[in-house]
């Protein structure tokens, strides 16, 4: 190739190259989501958005699509919900939102949503399900939400990648056993959200920390789902959790998380659990 021309294409495709992936996908996904529940109803608007294979837990898992289409769609409440905080993978195939939820005009707790690119470029759910932590007090729908800033490498697929996380989360279960807060302290990233009580969702590592300690001490996690994007830098990964209740009697639900590799390896930006 002539060097002016191989310099001319060079200047026209570094854009193109350089182009990363942008969180405002999967928050425009979720505000027209969002638009679409308070417009026509809750039954309508989820089974317009989510995959044939969603998942949610009421309270154990359940296919979300068989969930819904057997709700008559009365007597729903209005509902109302906003993305603070999103992110997205560098490849632009997977991410996540969570915020605030209104039910009939009061503040109730937050959403959390899991989506995932379609063949034809538009986005659907593939997890959806809301913590116990409350929104009162936080930021409204005129808000910007804040973001994770995309990972700058990945595992380079995502069987990969899942088969990497997988492994985080063995390492992880292992650790919980002994003391959980120690253990997410070891692997939680920065940027982390990390819920499980009715407290506000926390947005600091100091948050997080004083979020931690309402947990038991002990929890035994049990992996069993979860996918990775094609470019091997964010995972969802669900699965059951037990523990002790303050009484000492037993406790359990589920939890899902959002993984992102790292320089330093794979990292939780996100972290819930679901009581049953």
């Amino acid at each position: 190739m002539h060097r002016a021309l191989f310099l001319a294409v060079s200047v026209l495709a570094a854009p193109m190259l350089a182009q990363a992936a942008d969180p405002a996908e999967v928050i425009a996904a979720e505000r027209a989501f969002a638009a679409d529940g308070f417009a026509n109803g809750v039954k309508a608007s989820f089974l317009r958005h989510m995959t044939d294979d969603a998942l949610m837990f009421v309270p154990g898992p359940v296919n979300a699509k068989a969930f819904f289409e057997k709700q008559t769609g009365a007597n729903e409440p209005q509902i109302k919900w906003w993305p603070i905080f999103a992110g997205i993978a560098r490849s632009g195939d997977l991410g996540f939102t969570t915020g605030p939820a209104e039910y009939d005009g009061k503040r109730g707790g937050h959403y959390f949503t899991v989506w995932a690119k379609q063949p034809d470029g538009g986005w659907k759910w593939v997890y959806d399900g809301g913590p116990r932590a409350t929104s009162v007090g936080q930021p409204g729908p005129e808000s910007e939400p804040v973001t994770l800033p995309v990972a700058t490498g990945g595992a380079g697929s995502s069987q990969k990648a899942f088969a990497e996380v997988q492994a985080a989360e063995a390492a992880l279960a292992k650790a919980a056993l002994t003391d959980s807060k120690a253990a997410f302290l070891a692997v939680l990233a920065n940027e982390a959200r990390l819920t499980s009580s009715k407290a506000p969702l926390p947005a600091t590592p100091d948050a997080v920390a004083t979020e931690l300690d309402t947990r038991a001490k002990v929890i035994t996690f049990t992996a069993k789902g979860g996918a990775a994007s094609k470019a091997g830098d964010l995972a969802w990964t669900w699965g059951d959790a037990d523990w002790a209740a303050t009484d000492g009697k037993p406790a359990k639900g589920h939890y899902v998380r959002i993984w992102q590799t790292r320089p330093e390896g794979w990292r939780l930006v996100y972290d819930q659990i679901l009581p049953a």
